[in-house]
């Protein structure tokens, strides 16, 4: 495996894409050999979800796209990122328990931190912000296969 692999996209900030960020992830992570199975595969597609959605509902017509970067650096840590323009940075919001939202970052934080990865947000040059998780990457080779009778 290469030390250093990389992939990104660029999507309308619409609803519909945020589908479409999860299916560019997941695709990505398959031909990385994660098994789209894995509870890691699950993991950071529930993550993307949440970013995309975030990047798509909070930038209010400000960011008229985003970008997801998706690295393996050494083998070793998976990073996910979801860019856009608005300088505003996330951050959590009080939540009703009634409320249907609110809880975008709680949730991205517990799932990091429950797969033993962080959260960041780094300023990009044009004003706006990338949201990063980190991950580490615990792919199990799919060539192996148990031995014994």
């Amino acid at each position: 495996m290469a030390d250093h692999q990389e992939s990104s996209v660029t999507l309308p900030s619409d609803p519909a894409s945020v589908a479409a960020a999860r299916r560019y992830v997941a695709e990505v992570l398959g031909e990385w050999g994660l098994p789209d199975e894995s509870e890691t595969a699950d993991t950071v597609r529930l993550i993307v979800s949440e970013l995309a959605t975030n990047a798509v509902q909070h930038t209010r017509g400000q960011s008229p796209t985003f970008t997801v970067d998706v690295r393996l650096e050494r083998g070793e840590w998976l990073r996910v990122g979801v860019t856009d323009s608005h300088p505003r940075h996330p951050r959590r919001l009080p939540a009703a328990v009634q409320q249907d939202n609110g809880r975008g970052m709680v949730i991205i934080r517990w799932l990091a931190a429950e797969a033993g990865g962080r959260l960041s947000v780094t300023p990009t040059e044009d004003g706006g912000k990338t949201v990063w998780i980190a991950l580490p990457w615990t792919v199990v080779a799919a060539t192996a296969a148990p031995t014994g009778c």
